[in-house]
């Protein structure tokens, strides 16, 4: 080794390049690099280039600089030969074994944490060159509370569409400590935990906001990482599954990947390979057997509430309600994701210019083009600007010119600094991707690099792409490919080059009671005991802005709405054209037949009134399932989500049930009700009626998993209600308890008090003999016209509707993936 006969420090000399070392606020002096070879280190007997030995994050021999053409150095990670324990970094791309050529300003990270990372700055020499290399932003806290936001005002400015204006302040108490305090919409988490409300932050706390990481190092408040470099390195990924025989089935098989900030890979296969798995595993959504996936050093599972919003995600499914514009797709969106105080407008422009739809944003979403339609999907995303893309098949069904566009979307996209991943099966343009995952029945791993070799490693002479899936039909064949790929120099140079290193953080997740060796994972919760808490939206805000957009969808369809709002109605008026007496004023002769034609019409009644909430709400939450899926993934409420139907289904509900009255007094004549008037008593009790029935819809709706279903169920769901409701057959025994959890047993008793069924029954005829025969139907307690029967009615048709909102939630709730 070529020893510098001098000390670390700066020489006399001017025209050298040097190095400054920065760990955590405390900088080393300048080390000159004047020799044609130097190693940087914390063991004197190894290296020049000495590092204080408590250091630990700096490895024995860090790095190697070899001059290159008498002026500027090489930087290799470790000794050139073996890499160091932490790795070199720049901008989050791991220095590759051939070295990195350095230029003036380069800033290298030492490790991936920035709680404990060093920076190596690199300056090419100690004459003003002309370059200004970037400095570390960063504020003091001494002199006054700070303001962290996205406000032009704010002491230390925090420029992304997550970050609210006013974000977070930190003040000094009189202890002396220093107290962050949350103002955001999206949150503050500080060392992987959620601020809530105010914290105490120490030295070296690692502070995320938005996409920014800041660190406190002493007084001094420091934006170690900006977030526009994020990169996944997937660590032995396995995923067994059980078969229909009950047998394990492996469909991700040990596979590890480095994807690096700004690229954009393909994950291309045959059907069945795994590669939506595979993606759902690098996304965080689906669970591993075995295996890890972390993003710039952290374990995104673990970690994920933290990076929700910094994540996007485009499903195969298109998650966009197409009863919306463009533009108020967009708008609802930003709503939804983006702090109240952002100006919507203007991201929105923004995005309508990146997806290159601005001359569309007028056009409802369902009027679009299937490209169009995938590109609105890609700019919901784009609303929060996130670095991390994730997209499934968005070029199936597109023909070849618009497939092409699309991936020149992509291209663009990836080339402003985003990391995207994409699952196609169209391998036309796959060559402006600079990455190919090749994946193999099974899970297995046939290729990773760059697609312009993939032929040369798959020895396809022909040039077309389609000769690779031929050739691995079968999974010998996959098998012995993946192991040949695995044994390769490809795997070498593509993954093991590039693959960070992440003993320290399997050592901290094993403590954590997580074991990536033997894991059996129980649906899709996760197996972390500290998982950082969810930030928690506004649920006025959200209910608001949900209610509107569901409100706006209910009433631009006209026709749907028109025939939920008639049906009823007319059902009712055909009615007066079957029978030949007035159902509801008793008759001075007595007809035995009144009360049994009365009790048939109000049961005509309430089966209209729960036919039009179950069929008006029964697609309602499973039609929208991929779009729910992917908005409670980032930060959609529950509770938010179901008051905006039900605020909306309820305004639906009042209108039909005004027009059943309306009906009802135009059709019928009107009983002499002494309890409420008959107006008023019809009016609620088909309103609670048809709201019962639309909470039970509802929560079938969230139970089934496909329209199909739901549609197939409904006959079902209304036999009981007719066998039960106390019309067509007497309940007794074990049938009158059952009647009770039928809507429509409380809606035909509510009915039948209001018009006193009983009152219409004629005197028993008492023959010569002394018995009697009772004309018509018996007396039933059901109809008995007193105030307390028909509450009980009323509040037990409002039971109902609580306990079909309750299972909905909790059907709802079993679907995150996340606690």
């Amino acid at each position: 080794m070529n020893q510098s006969s001098s000390s670390n420090t700066v020489l006399e000399s001017n025209l050298n390049p040097y190095i400054t070392l920065n760990n955590q606020g405390i900088i080393l002096p300048g080390m000159e690099l004047s020799a044609s070879e130097h190693r940087l280190g914390r063991d004197p007997t190894m290296v020049d280039l000495v590092v204080p030995n408590d250091w630990n994050i700096v490895s024995r021999c860090q790095g190697l600089f070899i001059r290159e053409d008498n002026h500027n150095y090489r930087l290799f990670d470790g000794n050139g030969a073996r890499r160091s324990s932490n790795g070199l970094f720049i901008n989050n791309k791991l220095i590759p074994l051939h070295g990195h050529l350095l230029s003036n300003g380069d800033r290298i990270q030492i490790g991936q944490n920035p709680r404990d990372w060093v920076i190596i700055e690199y300056h090419s020499s100690q004459v003003h060159s002309g370059f200004t290399p970037p400095k570390t932003q960063s504020i003091s806290l001494l002199e006054k509370p700070i303001i962290l936001g996205r406000d032009e005002n704010a002491d230390l400015r925090l420029e992304a569409p997550t970050v609210s204006r006013k974000h977070a302040v930190i003040t000094k108490n009189s202890k002396g400590d220093y107290i962050l305090t949350d103002y955001s919409a999206n949150g503050v988490f500080v060392n992987e935990k959620k601020v809530n409300g105010s914290c105490v932050i120490s030295h070296n706390s690692l502070i995320t906001i938005g996409p920014y990481r800041l660190v406190l190092q002493g007084h001094k408040l420091v934006i170690a990482d900006p977030g526009d470099n994020i990169r996944l390195d997937a660590f032995n990924l396995i995923r067994v599954v059980k078969d229909q025989e009950g047998k394990d089935r492996t469909i991700i098989n040990d596979i590890s990947l480095p994807i690096e900030p700004g690229q954009f890979v393909a994950l291309v296969g045959g059907s069945g390979a795994g590669k939506s798995t595979l993606m759902g595993t690098l996304l965080g959504i689906q669970p591993t057997t075995q295996g890890a996936v972390f993003i710039n050093g952290e374990d995104l599972r673990q970690n994920f509430n933290i990076y929700r919003n910094q994540i996007g995600y485009v499903p195969q499914k298109d998650i966009i309600h197409k009863d919306l514009t463009v533009i108020e797709a967009l708008e609802y969106s930003a709503k939804l994701r983006l702090p109240p105080d952002i100006n919507i407008r203007e991201i929105v422009s923004k995005t309508l210019d990146q997806i290159e739809l601005v001359d569309y944003k007028n056009i409802l979403v369902k009027n679009l083009s299937g490209g169009q339609l995938k590109r609105v999907s890609i700019g919901v995303e784009l609303l929060a600007d996130p670095k991390l893309f994730f997209l499934d098949e968005p070029t199936s069904g597109l023909d070849p010119g618009l497939d092409k566009k699309m991936m020149e979307l992509l291209r663009k996209l990836a080339d402003e600094g985003r990391t995207i991943i994409l699952v196609t099966h169209a391998t036309t343009n796959i060559s402006m991707c600079d990455r190919l995952v090749f994946l193999g029945r099974g899970g297995h791993l046939c290729y990773y690099g760059e697609p312009q070799k993939a032929m040369d490693f798959f020895n396809i002479s022909s040039g077309n792409f389609a000769d690779i899936y031929i050739n691995l039909e079968t999974i010998e064949a996959v098998i012995n490919k993946a192991q040949e790929f695995k044994n390769s120099s490809y795997y070498q140079d593509n993954i093991k080059d590039h693959l960070s290193q992440k003993h320290t953080t399997y050592s901290m997740a094993n403590n954590t009671g997580y074991n990536f060796t033997n894991t059996s994972l129980k649906g899709n919760k996760i197996p972390y005991q500290s998982t950082p808490e969810k930030v928690k939206p506004s649920l006025l805000k959200q209910t608001i802005t949900l209610t509107q957009r569901y409100g706006k969808i209910i009433f631009r369809d006209k026709i749907n709405l028109l025939i939920s709002l008639l049906t009823a109605p007319i059902g009712i008026s055909l009615i007066s054209f079957a029978i030949k007496i007035e159902p509801f004023t008793i008759e001075s002769d007595n007809n035995p037949k009144l009360a049994s034609t009365a009790l048939s019409v109000l049961f005509v009644f309430t089966c209209a009134n729960i036919w039009v909430g179950l069929s008006g709400a029964l697609q309602e939450i499973v039609k929208e399932a991929d779009i729910y899926f992917r908005e409670r993934l980032v930060n959609l409420d529950i509770f938010a989500y179901l008051f905006s139907k039900l605020s909306v289904l309820k305004l639906v509900t009042f209108l039909q049930s005004l027009l059943i009255v309306l009906t009802i007094l135009i059709r019928f004549a009107s009983p002499n009700s002494e309890l409420i008037p008959w107006s008023m008593g019809v009016f609620i009790t088909s309103f609670l009626t048809i709201f019962a029935s639309i909470n039970f819809a509802l929560m079938v709706s969230a139970g089934v998993k496909n329209i199909t279903q739901a549609n197939s169920l409904l006959p079902l769901l209304l036999i009981p209600q007719i066998i039960f409701s106390g019309v067509l057959f007497t309940m007794e025994d074990a049938g009158k308890y059952l009647s009770w959890l039928t809507i429509s047993r409380w809606s035909v008793g509510a009915y039948g008090t209001l018009v006193d069924v009983n009152a219409m029954i004629p005197e028993p005829i008492i023959l010569p003999d002394g018995s009697a025969i009772a004309p018509g139907i018996p007396e039933s307690l059901v109809y008995d016209s007193t105030w307390h029967n028909l509450a009980i009615n009323w509040l037990v048709l409002m039971l109902h509707t609580l306990i079909y909102f309750a299972i909905t939630f909790i059907l709802q709730r079993r679907k995150d993936i996340y606690g």
